[in-house]
């Protein structure tokens, strides 16, 4: 019975610090997911404000007036970006964490990943290759030969524009190149913190918009672009294709400090239920220990007289 009882003792205290753990990542965690929901709060007005500019740039005649063709050096120039191709190969930019102990973060990420491959492709891995963006993902394709055209680890927890600059220039080089000729970006979309959903959004090539409103025509008609259109168009769709790419990271990341606090809540409730249920368990252990030895020290003293 002792070495029962020091056996609970032990599970208690090794919780214990297990609960204390978690309880210390759950509050890291959460000033994250505090400091990174401001700033992706604040960067959004800049992103929509650029999407709205360039919306309106490619609605119409102006987008006609445009001419696209030729090739050049530069990635980032507006003949890379707006030039469409026959597609016959597809990139999928797959943001995942790093780390574990982010609860089903990931493994919804994946799951969304292999039913397009299976549903659009019927997993013919020739018509699709991945830009695998963070760890966990990069060894989940590896380990099943998925062909990854570029990889990166590391992404920093609150992001920065300075970060995924190179990021985004290593991509479109490939695109550049012709290894691809679309590339999309999928990732967990912040919702709340408990509620987050799988999006797959289109980044290239850049296409006019089909369902524009007359509103929006009236308000491309009155823009007065200098000296032209493409001038303005070449300065500012790289910008819109820079935060397309940092909107979709912070957002990634948003979505994963939010999993990890929950995760980490879980575990830290757990800890204290188990903790709870081991000190129920050791203290009617204990009493019984007691009264057994109670009567034997009675069933002694009677036996004496």
């Amino acid at each position: 019975m002792a070495e029962s009882l020091m056996d609970i003792k032990r599970r208690i205290s090794s919780t214990k610090k297990t609960g204390q753990i978690t309880r210390a990542m759950q509050m890291v965690s959460g000033a994250k997911l505090s400091r990174i929901e401001k700033q992706s709060m604040a960067y959004q007005l800049y992103a929509d404000k650029v999407a709205e500019i360039v919306r309106h740039l490619t609605v119409g005649d102006v987008f006609k007036q445009i001419s696209v063709g030729g090739n050049s050096a530069d990635p980032l120039s507006l003949n890379n970006i707006l030039q469409i191709r026959d597609v016959k190969r597809t990139a999928y930019v797959v943001l995942t964490s790093d780390r574990g102990l982010v609860g089903g973060y990931n493994s919804n990420i994946l799951k969304a990943m292999m039913d397009i491959f299976k549903k659009k492709y019927n997993n013919d891995k020739s018509k699709f290759t991945i830009i695998s963006l963070g760890a966990t993902g990069t060894e989940f394709f590896k380990t099943r030969g998925y062909d990854i055209s570029y990889e990166y680890r590391g992404l920093p927890d609150v992001p920065t524009v300075e970060d995924v600059a190179p990021i985004v220039k290593s991509i479109l080089q490939l695109y550049q190149a012709g290894t691809f000729d679309e590339i999309h970006v999928c990732h967990n979309h912040h919702i709340n913190s408990l509620v987050s959903k799988f999006t797959d959004a289109k980044l290239l090539p850049l296409e006019a918009p089909k369902d524009t409103t007359m509103e929006e025509e009236h308000i491309a008609s009155e823009y007065i672009t200098e000296p032209n259109p493409e001038e303005v168009l070449s300065a500012i769709v790289p910008q819109y294709i820079e935060s397309l790419m940092f909107g979709a990271m912070m957002d990634a990341k948003t979505a994963e400090h939010a999993a990890s606090v929950t995760a980490m809540k879980a575990a830290t409730d757990n800890a204290d239920d188990l903790i709870s249920d081991l000190s129920l368990h050791y203290n009617r252990a204990r009493q019984a220990q007691i009264t057994t030895e109670i009567t034997e020290i009675v069933g002694g003293a009677a036996a004496l007289e």
